[in-house]
């Protein structure tokens, strides 16, 4: 599973041809969620609220650059990285 930002502590990653709805996983001390590209919610899972609101807002942003990996992870192609909030 391809690491596409990491920030904060933060771990972003895709994986490759992976289930409907477009989403992500975020990994922060033990904790893992998947996170809804289209509206930055945790789908499943859970992050202390500090950390979802970071990925939450970091995702609306991003938004256009999360669904272009998405579509490459679909493809099979090679992912790009996405700079964090704190870049």
């Amino acid at each position: 599973m391809p690491t596409i930002a990491y920030f904060f502590g933060i771990t972003v990653l895709m994986r490759y041809n992976d289930h409907q709805p477009p989403h992500f996983h975020a990994l922060y001390q033990g904790f893992e969620a998947l996170v809804g590209i289209e509206d930055g919610e945790v789908i499943a899972g859970n992050l202390p609220r500090t950390a979802s609101t970071i990925v939450r807002d970091w995702t609306l942003v991003r938004r256009t650059e999360l669904m272009e990996n998405w579509r490459r992870a679909r493809a099979l192609q090679p992912l790009n990285r996405i700079p964090g909030p704190d870049a």
